[in-house]
């Protein structure tokens, strides 16, 4: 073993590096997984405990002999221009750049159009307790939304140990009980944030998503003004001109409605997505319960406002043709960088 290495040592002092690729393949050849290092080391493994100790050196003055060898090479060629500033230990192709999550692009999109009407964001935490999810949004303690098929218990209310019903929130509404609470109106506001059902897992449904609500509470606000700021929105989103308001009920709102905007019937993909009526229902809406107002120490007498959520997963499905939620959370390469010129 101790004639080889001696012989390896002279070959290594021998080589000089014509090129890059000659460079890389000496690497290889002495450093590669099955390189002579490696093998030498194997070889290493069966020699005599009382050999060992000076092999073991001098298999590391070869391999010192072989990285001084490599600095040496790299540093001359780079000088040289040969291959300037190549570094050989670098992952090999082309780096491609990346891009943000179609989610974080909509969401953004949504924010900005909401913002060049006067919403500003606000923001909440998404452990919340019964009163902000729930209680102060007028649902009665008997609402199905308090079972525990929908919601995240994290802490269950127990009246002799004190505890307090925690939850996972269910829907941005939590921040508006917040801002209601903290700021009197005017209040002109849109809520992003991930919120939680109990749900299983499907193209349709998930146990984590996204929404964006707004609220908007002042002085003569009136359903009209509900109309116009959605209609605003639908066309500077979807480019759609037409939409309609259907009644719906939500707790929080009186009245309540679901916003549909015309899709069309263009496409087969538009027959399949509306179940060929052309109408797509986008988000819920409704004005501000008195009952809302009052919880949040607002005069309603004085005061009005409205409220609209949306999902965002939703809306990205729609605007990109996607027909599996799940493709979302799932960090598929092929997929994600097909937004890659959306950076």
């Amino acid at each position: 073993m101790q004639t080889k290495i001696n012989q390896l040592i002279d070959e290594v002092q021998a080589f000089v590096a014509v090129d890059a690729q000659a460079l890389e393949q000496f690497r290889i050849r002495f450093l590669g997984r099955k390189g002579i290092m490696n093998d030498l080391f194997e070889e290493f493994k069966t020699i005599a405990n009382d050999q060992k100790k000076a092999m073991g050196q001098e298999l590391n003055k070869l391999k010192t002999a072989i990285q001084e060898k490599l600095d040496a090479a790299k540093e001359v060629t780079t000088k040289s221009g040969d291959f300037a500033a190549l570094d050989l230990t670098r992952p090999s192709g082309i780096a491609l750049p990346g891009a943000r999550h179609p989610l974080s692009i909509v969401r953004q999109e949504i924010l900005d159009i909401f913002g060049r009407i006067g919403f500003t964001v606000a923001d909440g935490p998404e452990v919340e307790d019964d009163w902000h999810v729930f209680s102060g949004l007028n649902f009665p303690p008997e609402h199905p939304a308090r079972d525990m098929q929908d919601t995240f218990f994290i802490q269950k209310a127990d009246q002799e140990k004190g505890w307090i019903e925690m939850l996972l929130r269910t829907h941005t509404s939590s921040v508006q009980v917040r801002q209601m609470n903290k700021q009197k109106p005017p209040i002109r506001i849109v809520m992003p944030g991930r919120v939680y059902r109990n749900e299983a897992i499907s193209a349709r449904a998930h146990c984590q998503f996204h929404q964006i609500e707004g609220l908007y509470i002042d002085e003569h606000v009136s359903f009209a003004d509900m109309k116009q700021t959605l209609l605003y929105f639908t066309q500077a989103f979807f480019g759609k001109a037409e939409i309609r308001l259907r009644p719906s009920y939500f707790p929080f709102t009186e009245p309540s409605a679901e916003l549909d905007v015309y899709w069309g019937l263009e496409s087969e993909a538009d027959h399949r997505i509306t179940k060929g009526t052309g109408w797509l229902e986008i988000l819920g809406c409704g004005m501000v319960d008195p009952a809302v107002l009052e919880a949040a120490n607002i005069d309603p007498n004085k005061y009005a406002g409205f409220a609209f959520g949306m999902g965002i997963e939703r809306i990205a499905m729609l605007r990109y043709q996607i027909d599996d939620l799940r493709m979302f959370f799932e960090n598929d390469v092929r997929f994600l960088e097909q937004f890659r010129s959306a950076i």
